[in-house]
This record gives structure tokens, C-alpha cells and sequence, in this order.
């Protein structure tokens, strides 16, 4: 099998702009390729997590991965998928972001000589002439066609601002920049990026009379058509600070069982045929192989070492009701008591299990609160310091959810 066809057998590749040229270029290694991620905070996420696993694989089969960081664009804010207008970032912010990024796609990138580049487009964006980009680029851009553009439509309803209406030339004036300097012939994406990509693929016909060509892949959805990667506490992130190994492992072992397959294919290296044989699975089986999916990822992404603890402590708690070692924990200090004790609606917001008290009050007069294995039904429940201190207790919410809260 090609690598083309174990990318459609996987369900990665959305749209493309030429499938017989693609097919040749990365087939044969000859894809120097770029990927952009725009650096709005300071660590990756899952919603990264289709894009690094891309170029992963295109890198395997001998192509050059560009991870492009958007620090000239992310002084701009794409408007796609957006509703309101991105916050300005300042220059430090994305620098400081940008070196965490390189960190973290290190575990999945050979970034050695000539196997793949991080560049920022800030190096060639932020010396741009004004007047002389409008001569250059501007008069290759039809005003009706973009204002035709997905990447506009939802912005366009509460006001869609010229700076933001300068992003598409933006991307597409990268892809122009690095077909001319370095060779890049390929773009690859999410899918709701097309329009963009097409307008750097244009650009490049209409200034240079040669073709360069797009990808994009599939963007990660649940079965009810949402973007994974979300829960109560926000995204789930790639830095162990941010989203711990076992908060991780829990996400994907906790996603619903119509994903799990989807998932095994779009994210794992596990083989086709192995995850074919899954097919057949149903019932407890499908528990089995989330706990599959949540081992591989977890690996992947925070090291063997982690999947295992996450595993062990995740397995424990099901069966025993007990390893704390690796459960996420809140730590409580004195100033969060009040009179020696804290009430269980407020120390489930403390702990990020709920985003509000109206929510954490919903949970305990549904039953769906315990404290060490006790179900709670009061909502007026409050614990004392001696209550969380020492080993503290374990709170769980509904049938999956365990957290440590502890005095310390």
C-alpha cells in the first residue's frame, strides 16, 4: 500500500487539488510540504494532534515536512471558523510561543538536517512593503471570490474587519514565498483551510505559471459533527502542565463509542488490518479498544513511561477505587476554607470539575456526586481540613470522572 492510499484508508485526505500529482509527489518522497499552525497559546492541542500525525507520516515515507509557525499572521488572526475577531498578541507572546511549539513537535518531527524546518513567516511578513505587496499580490485577488469564501461567511455576519480580510493573502503570499525560496510544492491543512490554500496555489500560477498543490485533511469530529478536544476545562493540550498524561489518557479513553475506530485510524500508527479486526468488535469489547486508543496516543505524545502510570491508575480506580499516585489533584490552602471547611459545590468548581456552581448543584441532586465511594445527596455537604488532609479525598463525578482534592 502507498502512502497516499494508507492516508485515504485512514480517512485523513478531505479534498485535493490535483489527486495524480499529489499521489506522484509524495509516493516518490518529492513533497517538500508545509503545514501552518498559528501560535494563540503556548502549547499544542488535539486539534493540532491530525496535522503533526500527518507530517509524521509523510516524513516516514521520505517527503520534507515545513511546519510553518504564524508569527507575521498571527499579528493578523485568521478568521476562519471565527464568529468575533481573534485578541491582538504582542510580538514576545508569539516568540515565546513559537519555542514551545518547536519543543513539542520535536516528539514527532525529525527536525535534523534536511529532514524538516520550522520557519516563522514572520521573517519574510513583517519586512513587507505595503505599497508594494498591493502592486505585487493584490491585483491577483478577486475581492467577489473572497468575500465568496468559506473562511469568511461566519465573520461576515458581525463584521468582518480589513485586517482580518487581509489574512487569505497573507497565507497565500507564505505559499508563494516558500515555493520560490526553498521548494515547497505541497500545502497541506484542516479542511476548513481550502480557501486560503487555494488562493496561494493561484497565486503561485498567476505570478510564476507553475502549479503547486493542496491537501487538506479531515478535520477531527465526533460522531454528532463537534471538534474534539474540548472538555468543562477547555481544550485538551499536548503540554503535561496544561492537560496532565492521565487527564489526557482519560479523554480519549472516555469518547463515545461510535469515535473510537475513527480514532484508532486517524491517530495511531496501530495497523490497518489490526484496527480492521476491531471492526468486529462490540459491547465491552469497544472498552477495550478505547484503552487501546488512549495507551497509544498517551505514548505518543507524553512517553511510554506516562501511558503506563495513566493506564495503572486509571484501571486501579475502576476496579479498586484507589492509586492516587497519577489522579489528577487540586490542592487546597487555608484561604480557600471558610470557618475550617469547604462546601462541595465550591470544591468542585475549586477542582475544575464543573464550570459553575449551578452545575455542580445539578450534579449532586441528580446523583451524580461521591466522595470516597459515598454518594452525595446533600448539597449543603461541606468537608473539614482534617476531612482533605493527609491523602485528602477522591471526588467522582458521574460514572468516569475521579479527582483528588487534598489540603496541603
Amino acid at each position: 500500500m502507498t502512502i497516499y492510499d494508507e492516508l485515504k484508508a485512514r480517512g485523513l485526505v478531505a479534498q485535493v487539488t490535483d489527486e495524480e500529482e499529489i499521489k506522484e509527489l509524495i509516493n516518490n518522497g518529492k513533497a517538500t510540504f508545509y503545514i501552518g499552525f498559528d501560535p494563540t497559546a503556548d502549547s499544542l492541542h488535539v486539534g493540532h494532534f491530525m496535522a503533526l500525525m500527518l507530517m509524521r507520516r509523510l516524513q516516514k515515507a521520505g517527503n520534507r515536512p515545513i511546519a510553518l509557525i504564524g508569527g507575521g499572521t498571527g499579528m493578523v488572526g485568521d478568521p476562519s471558523g471565527r464568529t468575533d475577531m481573534r485578541s491582538m498578541m504582542t510580538v514576545e507572546t508569539i516568540q515565546h510561543n513559537c519555542e514551545c511549539f518547536k519543543k513539542q513537535m520535536s516528539k514527532f518531527i525529525d527536525f535534523s538536517e534536511g529532514k524538516a524546518l520550522m520557519l516563522n513567516n514572520a521573517d519574510w511578513l513583517m519586512k513587507l512593503n505595503y505599497v508594494e505587496l498591493l502592486r505585487e499580490v493584490g491585483a491577483c485577488f478577486s475581492v467577489n471570490n473572497m468575500l465568496r469564501a468559506e473562511c469568511y461567511k461566519q465573520r461576515m455576519e458581525k463584521g468582518l474587519s480589513f485586517l482580518e480580510f487581509n489574512y487569505m493573502i497573507m497565507q497565500s503570499y507564505d505559499f508563494y514565498h516558500m515555493f520560490q525560496t526553498i521548494g515547497c510544492n505541497l500545502q497541506c491543512g484542516g479542511d476548513d483551510q481550502w480557501s486560503n490554500m487555494l488562493g496561494g496555489t493561484e497565486l503561485i500560477r498567476r505570478k510564476l505559471g507553475k502549479d503547486a498543490y493542496a491537501m487538506t485533511i479531515t478535520l477531527l469530529l465526533t460522531s454528532e459533527g463537534k471538534k474534539m478536544g474540548k472538555t468543562q476545562k477547555g481544550a485538551v493540550w499536548l503540554d503535561p502542565e496544561k492537560t496532565t498524561p492521565y487527564e489526557f489518557y482519560q479523554y480519549w479513553r472516555n469518547i463515545g463509542d461510535a469515535d473510537v475506530l475513527k480514532c484508532l485510524r486517524m491517530l495511531t500508527d496501530l495497523p490497518l488490518e489490526q484496527i480492521d479486526e476491531m471492526d468486529k468488535w462490540e459491547g465491552a469489547q469497544l472498552n477495550t479498544a478505547k484503552e487501546i486508543l488512549a495507551y497509544e496516543l498517551t505514548k505518543l505524545v507524553h512517553s511510554e513511561e506516562e501511558a503506563m502510570k495513566a493506564q495503572d491508575a486509571a484501571r486501579a480506580l475502576f476496579s479498586q477505587g484507589g492509586d492516587k499516585a497519577n489522579m489528577p489533584t487540586t490542592t487546597l490552602t487555608a484561604d480557600d476554607l471558610t470557618d475550617g471547611a469547604v462546601a462541595v459545590l465550591d470544591l468542585m468548581l475549586k477542582c475544575g470539575l464543573v464550570p459553575s456552581k449551578k452545575e455542580a448543584r445539578r450534579l449532586v441532586e441528580q446523583g451524580g456526586v461521591e466522595a470516597d465511594g459515598v454518594k452525595i445527596t446533600d448539597i449543603t455537604r461541606t468537608f473539614t481540613a482534617d476531612e482533605l488532609s493527609g491523602e485528602g479525598i477522591i471526588l467522582k463525578k458521574g460514572k468516569k470522572v475521579y479527582h483528588r482534592a487534598l489540603l496541603g
